[in-house]
């Protein structure tokens, strides 16, 4: 049955999904609402672009449903919030669950929900709360048939760079994300590598569950559509990207750039020319 709702999600002639993140409201983090300050005008955006899929939350995700039309992307529901981003972990860390995620993701007519396990040094409790949210969310999962994301993150210390920078290494990577499948998880949302060539290594511990990879901080086009390009010849299943594109001066193309590679194997000079197009 989540076999359903996971067709809805992945594109029928690639068998990939590009869902953008825009549920960055959700964590109480100064700077996390740059580019999508009217929440509203960022989806009707998006919906025209035509995405795959639209990650938002609880609150948010009536700018997506409200849409008339069976042609939108679909909405991939954000179920936990979190206090962890800051340069300074707070007294007291925290990853709280959304009440009964599974039975609101039916009624707002999610194809999949998506639960964060972080890594955060020196903040061990985050992660067994994660633990337990996901090992909840299981059971509901399959009770609702409604497909669960894990988005296993590998925080580099906060005091670098603040907990949304991606800490690239390869083993620290592969274990998470072999944890999150362990755990039960239908679907991946991952790290890139810094060496993307190693990539393989993260699909081969994902055993068969597909892999979307996160973007990460908002880097230049080149960057991130050579990165994009790797990623996919390594057997990624997607992309979850969200400042690489709420945050572009130009959502639109740069949606449009990443779904031609996604999906129809465009290069990254064909790609760099859509954007603008």
């Amino acid at each position: 049955m989540k076999q359903f709702r996971l067709n809805r999600l992945f594109n029928a002639k690639s068998n990939r999904c590009f869902d953008v993140a825009v549920d960055h409201g959700f964590f109480n983090q100064p700077g996390f609402l740059a580019g999508i300050e009217n929440i509203a005008k960022t989806v009707q955006t998006l919906v025209a672009a035509g995405p795959d899929a639209i990650q938002l939350t609880p609150g948010q995700a009536r700018h997506l449903q409200g849409v008339l039309g069976h042609g939108k992307p679909r909405l991939v529901l954000r179920t936990d919030t979190a206090n962890v981003y800051g340069k300074e972990l707070p007294r007291a860390a925290f990853s709280a669950m959304i009440e009964d995620a599974m039975l609101q993701a039916v009624r707002l007519d999610a194809a999949c929900v998506c639960v964060n396990l972080f890594q955060i040094p020196g903040a061990p409790e985050v992660t067994e709360q994660c633990i337990t949210n996901i090992l909840k969310l299981k059971v509901q999962s399959d009770h609702y048939a409604m497909p669960m994301m894990v988005e296993p993150l590998v925080f580099r210390p906060n005091s670098e760079a603040g907990g949304y920078m991606v800490d690239g290494d390869e083993t620290k990577i592969v274990h998470l994300v072999r944890q999150a499948v362990e755990l039960g998880a239908d679907v991946i949302k991952a790290d890139p590598t810094d060496d993307v060539s190693r990539y393989h290594k993260v699909i081969e511990a994902a055993s068969g569950i597909p892999v979307l990879v996160r973007g990460g901080g908002k880097v230049s086009d080149q960057e991130i559509l050579v990165r994009t390009q790797g990623l996919l010849a390594q057997g990624a299943s997607g992309i979850v990207y969200g400042r690489n594109i709420i945050q572009h001066a130009n959502p639109a193309g740069i949606v449009r750039a990443l779904m031609a590679m996604v999906h129809d194997g465009a290069s990254v000079e064909a790609a760099l020319a859509m954007i603008s197009a």
